[in-house]
């Protein structure tokens, strides 16, 4: 074929022997070699030769010929050409061989050819991009390892290895301890101190043992049986993927790194590893070149730039490739915030709820900082807050009310912080001038060393193997700074690791702690968040507090309903019966918008009243069940006065500052501040939304729930609540990797003598 093509001649290299006793390359003639013979010598030794030539100084027609030479055997070789210098007469080639120059149009080296960089190449969203065996999202489906192996702290004797504690399974165990004995391989130590060789032989086994990966491929190859599917799906979880190492990217993207003299180098899965704060640093003592500095240089400074605003913002403990899922509220307005900074827009307006929401005060100086560098460059900044030294920071106050719900919506006050401090009608006024406060309580609750919650050793994330003592009967309060480990510690372990000890279950991982001492003192554990109590409009607060149990009785014990047989499940608007069924009693038709949020709008065959006519001709003194769904909580509970089937569930929604709630309003139009507001046990952040005599009917409820016999945990950062706990754990003493120990623990007047604590500094202010 290469006759055909119009090329005649090949060269044939020497081998590396033939090289060093000084053969030469050797030309072979096609026309005059058979294909097979030429074949014989094999591909890596021929070259097809495309010209013989000798340089000439400043001979442009050489040139000339060499240019369309090169462009021919580039052409010819898929992007490589090889220039063999040939011997002159008799000289004798140099002792280590005939030198060839090899030039590739391909980005490659040592061999490997790699992908040009592009821009997608970095990115895990890109086909180009992305990890193929896990396409990019870092972790791939089969063993969890923390299902394997639930406790690291115990020994493989003392049984680490959870497949193999069972008589089932228990040669594998016998065969792993004979091995043991052989290689050396400690089984007396805790797991996670284990070398890696030694876990090596564990997962991949050797001699008689079949190692862990062994034996689940076994229970694969075995998957007809359904009592080995059902052992193995115990163990199934997600892991890291073994490719990219978790970082998401595929090979190609990882091979490239920055850095140098001044930093280690890294590719950009490590990166993105670090914290806000380690990539600022990272990027600041990074030194370019010139040739650098020209290609990169206003990269270089938004990097840098960008990365300083996040830690301004008080994001220094989030690690660049933190899922934004896992984010709270807070910090992606916060996020946000930084962009927007990033941006520097001019003549804009900027709307934020509460951006406090998760801070430590030690931060808001930060936060306020930034906002008036956003009004400092010409923009508006309206903030919704309820943080007293963010509205002290504020040019203009607008305060809303007299009160809240039906009650609220007109403007109060609008002016200066010394201004609303001295106005009377402003209830925000009277506590930001001590007028009304929230009393440090006389007395606090002891702590009863019988009657504690202990979790030992806990080390989920950050947490620092540390043993966190919780005492029942009180109000404690999990404080730090934002990211020290308070969720990590509270939900994390301590939630979801009572509530599996109490039978629960559920999708939610058990942070990595050896024991909860003293679970047997709880009898069942809560979690109360800033989630809305259910987002359907089939949802509100009267179905939510069970008391339209009690109204539904009522109405199904009058005379009509009797005479015609109505019992109380046809007043409820959830089943078949007195409900309309051209809407199934939600009062509003779903409209699905395909691609935008779904719209509810008034059913038109009940009017929004969630009844047929029957229903509603049924009254209870004078009111149909329909006109009990309009009204207030307040409203009901006058209106049901006596009948305490109802109004013990109404009392509870007063005492905690809900009175203005509708008993109907539906679930999707609550505020989080609101909904939250239904107690148990632990809270997380509850006073999220709520103003300061909210604050203050919430701390009586928080009262009551303690003196009907249950216990209050809650992560906050407000003071007004600390200041008022009975018992304060502080974690830190920073966020990220120097945070997740115990800073100090005790009341709250012990928290503020911690000259560690950032809690406690603050907390010297309010007590």
């Amino acid at each position: 074929s290469f006759r055909e093509r119009g090329f005649y001649r090949v060269l044939l290299l020497p081998t590396e022997r033939q090289a060093e006793k000084g053969k030469r390359p050797e030309t072979i003639d096609l026309n005059q070699t058979p294909p097979d013979d030429v074949n014989s010598y094999g591909r890596d030794r021929l070259l097809l030769l495309i010209d013989r030539l000798k340089l000439k100084a400043g001979d442009e027609d050489n040139r000339s010929r060499i240019a369309e030479s090169v462009e021919q055997a580039f052409d010819e070789g898929s992007g490589r050409c090889t220039v063999v210098p040939a011997l002159r007469g008799r000289d004798e080639p140099p002792e280590d061989g005939i030198p060839t120059h090899e030039f590739s149009a391909h980005f490659e080296r040592d061999g490997m050819q790699f992908e040009e960089p592009t821009p997608q190449l970095f990115s895990f969203n890109s086909p180009v991009g992305a990890c193929p065996t896990c396409q990019g999202f870092g972790r791939v489906a089969g063993l969890d390892e923390d299902l394997v192996i639930p406790n690291k702290e115990l020994s493989i004797r003392e049984g680490a290895l959870a497949p193999f504690r069972g008589d089932k399974w228990s040669k594998h165990f016998k065969d792993l301890v004979a091995v043991a004995a052989e290689e050396g391989l400690n089984i007396d130590c805790p797991y996670r101190e284990l070398e890696d060789w030694e876990r090596e032989i564990v997962w991949e086994g050797k001699g008689d043992y079949i190692g862990l990966k062994g034996f689940f491929r076994f229970l694969e190859e075995n998957s007809y049986k359904r009592h080995y599917r059902i052992f193995r799906a115990r163990f199934r979880g997600y892991s890291e993927c073994p490719d990219c190492e978790g970082h998401r990217l595929c090979d190609d993207a990882l091979y490239v790194k920055v850095g140098g003299d001044t930093v280690e180098r890294k590719h950009i899965g490590e990166i993105c590893a670090m914290t806000t704060r380690e990539a600022r640093d990272y990027f600041e003592e990074l030194a370019l070149t010139e040739y650098e500095q020209e290609v990169a240089g206003r990269v270089m400074e938004e990097l840098r730039e960008r990365s300083r605003y996040l830690v301004d913002v008080g994001l220094d403990y989030l690690t660049l490739d933190r899922l934004s899922q896992t984010l709270s509220g807070g910090e992606t307005q916060r996020i946000n915030l930084s962009t927007s900074l990033g941006s520097s827009l001019v003549g804009s307006l900027y709307v934020l709820d509460e951006p406090t929401v998760g801070l430590h005060p030690r931060d808001n100086e930060r936060l306020i900082d930034i906002l008036q560098r956003l009004r400092d460059l010409g923009n508006t900044v309206l903030v919704v807050e309820h943080d007293p030294v963010t509205m002290e920071a504020a040019d203009q106050l607008v305060d809303l009310g007299p009160g809240s719900g039906a009650f609220g919506g007109a403007v109060v006050f609008q002016g200066t912080y010394d201004e609303i401090r001295e106005d009377d009608d402003s209830l925000t006024g009277q506590y930001l001038s001590g007028r009304k406060e929230i009393a440090v309580p006389e007395d606090r609750r002891p702590v009863d060393e019988d009657d504690v919650l202990v979790v030992e050793n806990a080390r989920q994330h950050n947490l620092k193997n540390i043993d966190v003592t919780i005492p029942l009967g009180t109000i404690t309060c999990v404080t730090g700074v934002s990211g020290s480990g308070k969720s990590t510690l509270t939900n994390q372990t301590l939630f979801e690791g009572l509530h599996r000890l109490k039978g629960g279950s559920g999708d939610g991982k058990v942070g990595a702690h050896d024991t909860i001492r003293g679970h047997e003192n709880v009898e069942a554990v809560e979690m109360v968040d800033q989630q809305s109590i259910g987002r359907s409009p089939r949802s509100n607060p009267a179905t939510y507090t069970n008391a339209f149990d009690g109204v539904r009785r009522l109405f199904a014990d009058t005379r009509q309903a009797n005479v015609h047989g109505y019992d109380k499940g046809f007043f409820s608007f959830n089943t078949s019966g007195g409900r309309c069924e051209e809407c199934e009693g939600q009062g509003v038709v779903k409209v699905e918008m395909q691609f935008l949020a779904d719209l509810y709008l008034e059913c038109e065959a009940c009017n929004g009243q969630r009844y047929k006519k029957e229903a509603l001709d049924v009254t209870y003194n004078g009111k149909t069940i329909a006109d009990v769904l309009d009204m207030t909580v307040d409203e009901a509970a006058e209106f049901f006065e006596g009948e305490r089937a109802v109004t013990n569930k109404l009392d509870t929604l007063q005492e905690i500052g809900l009175g203005y709630l509708t008993l109907g309003q539906p679930s999707t139009t609550l505020s989080g501040g609101g909904s939250s507001d239904r107690t148990l046990y632990i809270f997380d952040e509850p006073t999220t939304g709520l103003h300061f005599d909210d604050i203050k009917l919430l701390l009586n409820a928080f009262d009551r729930l303690v003196e009907d016999g249950h216990s209050v945990l809650i992560i906050e950062h407000n003071l007004d609540v600390i200041k008022y706990a009975d018992y304060v754990i502080d974690l830190g003493p920073e966020g990220g990797d120097e945070g997740g120990e115990v800073v100090a623990s005790g009341t709250p007047e012990e928290g503020a003598a911690c000259g560690e604590s950032h809690t406690g500094r603050f907390l010297q202010d309010v007590l």
